[in-house]
């Protein structure tokens, strides 16, 4: 652990920041994408947004593997035991190669199930499977770029991860407008040129690794890999986060299937809000990220009473950051709505729902920032009961509340859903305060 560590705030700042710009260019990406889209019809637009929220469904549910690998090698470094960084990589390394395998060998049925669940009108199917069966080769650069930046952030280290994903995000949107308005491959082009740029960020990564960190890039002993006890604490970890984000991007699997059932139009409207709502998330999850590297730390040098200074600083951080996302929104809302689109029906329809955008920062701050908290503290059940008992208030307020426009029932279950579950969270750390795991 560092020796002459900084003051609290600038130590979170330091990792935040980073993380800040890494975690918007994300948004930035999908804007582009739904901006090239926007130019061809409707149609392409909420294409783009069904294909784009399938693989949000597949890969979020292995996000445990960043998460995971954050949290462990963080309190590694706290316990300063070089030994267990190098093998938590190790480890993850090894399964995160083992489901992407899994996910190339299944891509048929998952690609049947996902169009199935979507809801996916036949006018859109085409134009959603020729993403999606391109796209899919891009799964094991993906999974392993989650293996190696939550490593990166649980050694404390932001800046590498912001490169490597501003390398990814600039070579994809140049590739996109290429490849979409140069050379009029539409859909197609938008996903070449994320396959492509995921390849690129792999090797980018890992050069960087073995300039700084090549120590704990040497060959693994295979019976120290396999170490049942260390074994056993990863999985059961990274399991409990699996069922955690299976319950997340459930939901919003679910509100994409709802809005694709709603018609062309009120989809359009929903891909353009949530990518306003995607910029606010990314930013927010900046000081997310923070935490699980700071609280991690901490946790792992069994310094409780630093482990409780991030935990306030960072939410209130967080608080700070939502607000101004909510207040920018308030103020050019508008404006940025229309920059997605020059459909007048589509923009009319926008204007209706824009203030869910704007409530959502201040909504969904404290559930994300609480996120990190817990995946220093790898406290795993923990986040899977919270998300759980949050789940099932969604879908109580989905079904009993007295909203008879769909669209607004669908937005209002789901920010109660972000400020519940933010709520569920702080009351649980409180409840449990001294034995969360």
């Amino acid at each position: 652990m560092d020796e002459n560590p900084a003051p609290p705030n600038r130590e979170i700042l330091r990792l935040a920041i980073p993380n800040i710009l890494s975690n918007v260019s994300v948004p930035l990406l999908s804007t582009v994408d739904t901006l090239l889209m926007g130019q061809l019809s409707a149609l392409h637009l909420g294409a783009v947004g069904l294909g784009s929220m399938i693989f949000n469904f597949i890969y979020w549910n292995f996000g445990f593997l960043r998460m995971g690998t954050t949290g462990l090698t963080a309190q590694a470094y706290g316990a300063q035991s070089a030994e267990e960084i190098r093998y938590v990589l190790g480890r993850a390394l090894m399964v995160s190669c083992s489901l992407a395998l899994l996910i190339v060998l299944l891509q048929a049925p998952l690609a049947d199930l996902a169009t199935n669940l979507m809801q996916v009108h036949d006018d859109q199917d085409q134009f959603v499977r020729s993403y999606f069966d391109i796209r899919i080769w891009a799964a094991p650069a993906t999974l392993a770029i989650y293996v190696l930046t939550g490593w990166l952030f649980g050694m404390q280290n932001s800046v590498y991860p912001l490169i490597i994903t501003i390398v990814i995000n600039v070579a994809n949107i140049i590739l996109s407008y290429l490849m979409v308005m140069i050379w009029d491959m539409e859909i197609a082009g938008v996903a070449w040129s994320t396959v492509i740029a995921q390849y690129v960020g792999v090797v980018l990564c890992l050069i960087l690794m073995w300039r700084r960190y090549r120590i704990y890039l040497t060959l693994w002993k295979w019976p120290d890999l396999m170490e049942l006890k260390a074994l056993k604490t990863f999985f059961r970890v990274n399991g409990d986060l699996f069922i955690r984000t299976v319950c997340l991007t459930f939901v919003f699997a679910f509100f994409y299937s709802e809005s694709s059932a709603l018609g062309a139009t009120l989809l359009a409207v929903n891909v353009i809000l949530l990518q306003l709502v995607n910029w606010a998330s990314y930013g927010i999850d900046g000081f997310a990220f923070a935490a699980e590297s700071v609280v991690g730390k901490y946790h792992g040098a069994a310094d409780g009473g630093m482990v409780h200074k991030m935990i306030r600083l960072t939410l209130l951080w967080g608080f700070a950051l939502g607000l101004v996302f909510t207040l920018i929104y308030a103020m050019a809302g508008d404006m940025l709505v229309h920059v997605f689109s020059e459909d007048q029906l589509v923009l009319s329809a926008t204007e209706k729902y824009l203030w869910y955008a704007i409530a959502f920062p201040v909504a969904g701050f404290l559930c994300y920032i609480w996120d990190g908290i817990y995946i220093g503290l790898t406290a795993s059940k923990s986040m899977r009961n919270t998300m759980v008992i949050a789940l099932a208030i969604f879908f109580v307020m989905y079904h009993f509340l007295p909203i008879g426009q769909p669209n607004h029932l669908l937005w209002t279950a789901l920010i109660v859903f972000l400020l519940f579950r933010g709520l569920v969270q702080t009351f649980w750390y409180v409840w449990k305060r001294g034995a969360i795991r």
